[in-house]
């Protein structure tokens, strides 16, 4: 019989301050097995350089390898010390954040960690600016200083979700002496204070991990070593479970795979609300087809999300109708608002008042896998009936894709997006705000604006009209689609404990949760 754990979790509206000691020295695992855990994902590395990745598979691995001043904790919000022994905001505007470095951390060379490594690990970040970097993610962080333990974020305006921000993959704290101050580090090399120790890295194949016995921190206990595989495509990963080859997988499953799971095989399955979506994006630079609100505003007219869930996705996603998911604070239905049906009508109109020639010709760049290629494919297929549209499909490997989309290669690309921290904010300003985090050369004053306007409050629900109208600026402009949201899969053996408590939306992979029966 399949064991199912079903984990929701709860998005707050509320942000509190981190503040108290936190963490313990790792406790080993109680099993007598030393072999490691394989784990199973088609989540890529983009870089192994915190300053030079923005991507769900690199974050991933960050979270075991580095540490923030902050973190989360399983089923919850708010962030706690991790690196950092307080954390506070300094004075009501909510401009001047300053943390208390532990004073016992070591990298796992040996080294210790000051408060000098924070502050050069922030500025690096920002100076390298790479354009798959998450320097998007601090709009409004001006300079960092540091004195004996104490770091100091001083910002341009109030941003209640700077603590949560620093608690991301982005806030990693890398040894000053052992990445350049302004380009990437190469090759495989990693200097962090984690939870584990990168033994062994091949590219696009695997990561050997092992307990960092220097780490000290919010985590409590790792369960032992782990070997992460990576697979380029969902279909990859299926057969590897299939075949035994390994104990846990995360991201991605195809679709069909999740729909005929079996249930007499003792499989452990976590099913997790999640925050993960798809959209559907536009290069918006001068010259290119979509730089006409009206072109992105009849495509959008004609995108029917329920065939594209039940279609590519078997009905393991569900449409999505705005930029910011169900759960989350200030969710609306902005595109069904504007156009509850699909309507080719709607769109032969928008383009002839526009006084646009059809068929609009573009190019559409994809991921390389086949569930996304069922799904492009079906996203032409509408778009072509109608006769308004001639769409030319490119698909790329991931590592390529992110650096071509990012220099205006396509059109209109699709990318998954989960958030970076667990608020509304995280789907706003890296999506849609100036600079943001696709490249798409998209800047609203408006939106800007709005977006300002909900970093001013620490009670989140105080934002909720500014998220919604945010969505409905979106929907208006179209520099992006919504297609679906979906739920987070986690399989493990029975073999294996602890993996209901691998994701839970905060975009920290706990492979230290992981242990053998």
């Amino acid at each position: 019989m399949r064991s199912t754990v079903r984990l929701r979790i709860l998005i707050t509206c509320g942000v509190l301050v981190a503040a108290g000691v936190g963490g313990w020295q790792l406790l080993p695992s109680d099993s007598g097995r030393n072999d490691p855990i394989g784990v199973g994902t088609t989540d890529a590395i983009t870089s192994l350089d915190p300053a030079g990745a923005y991507d769900a598979g690199s974050w991933a691995m960050y979270s075991n390898i580095f540490q923030s001043l902050l973190t989360f904790k399983p089923g919850f919000t708010t962030p706690v010390p991790d690196a950092a022994e307080s954390c506070k905001f300094v004075g009501s505007k909510l401009t001047t954040y300053q943390c208390t470095l532990r004073d016992d951390l070591s990298f796992a060379n040996g080294r210790k960690v000051t408060a000098e490594d924070v502050k050069y690990s922030f500025e690096r970040m920002l100076r390298i600016k790479t354009d798959v970097g998450p320097k998007a993610l601090f709009p409004t962080l001006k300079s960092v200083t540091s004195q004996d333990r104490t770091v100091t974020f001083h910002l341009s305006g109030r941003d209640a979700t700077f603590p949560l921000k620093v608690a991301t993959g982005a806030g990693s704290i890398v040894d000053k002496d052992q990445y350049p101050a302004d380009r990437l580090r190469t090759g495989s090399g990693v200097d962090g204070s984690g939870p584990y120790v990168l033994k062994e890295y091949k590219e696009g194949e695997s990561a050997l991990l092992e307990p960092n016995p220097n780490y000290k921190g919010a985590v409590t206990k790792t369960g032992g070593p782990v070997l992460v595989k990576y697979y380029g495509q969902s279909a990859d990963l299926a057969d590897a479970w299939k075949a035994k080859d390994i104990e846990v997988t995360h991201r991605q499953l195809p679709p069909e795979f999740l729909s005929n799971l079996e249930t007499k095989d003792g499989t452990r399955v976590t099913e997790a609300e999640s925050a993960e979506i798809r959209n559907l994006n536009f290069n918006v630079r001068p010259g290119t087809p979509m730089a006409d609100k009206a072109v992105r505003q009849a495509v959008a007219a004609v995108i029917d999300r329920p065939e594209i869930a039940t279609g590519a996705y078997k009905g393991s996603v569900e449409p999505l109708y705005s930029l910011i998911p169900q759960g989350f604070v200030g969710h609306s239905t902005a595109f069904y608002d504007a156009t509850p049906a699909p309507s080719a009508k709607k769109a032969k109109k928008l383009l002839k008042a526009a006084g646009i020639a059809t068929p609009v010709k573009f190019t559409f760049g994809y991921r390389a896998d086949a569930t996304y290629g069922a799904e492009t494919a079906e996203i032409k297929r509408q778009l072509e009936e109608t006769g308004l549209f001639e769409v030319e499909t490119v698909e790329v490997k991931w590592t390529e894709f992110q650096k071509a989309y990012a220099k205006g290669t396509y059109d209109a690309y699709t990318v998954g997006w989960l958030p970076d921290f667990p608020d509304s904010d995280s789907f706003t300003a890296p999506l849609v705000g100036t600079a943001n985090t696709l490249h798409n050369g998209f800047s609203s004053k408006r939106i800007d604006t709005l977006i300002s306007s909900t970093q001013q409050f620490s009670d989140r629900s105080r934002a909720a009209s500014d998220f919604k109208e945010i969505q409905d600026e979106v929907a208006d402009d179209v520099p992006l689609v919504p297609l679906w949201q979906k739920k987070d899969f986690v399989l493990a053996t029975e073999a294996v404990a602890g993996s209901q408590y691998l994701t839970d939306g905060t975009g920290i992979w706990r492979l230290w949760e992981l242990s053998w029966i």
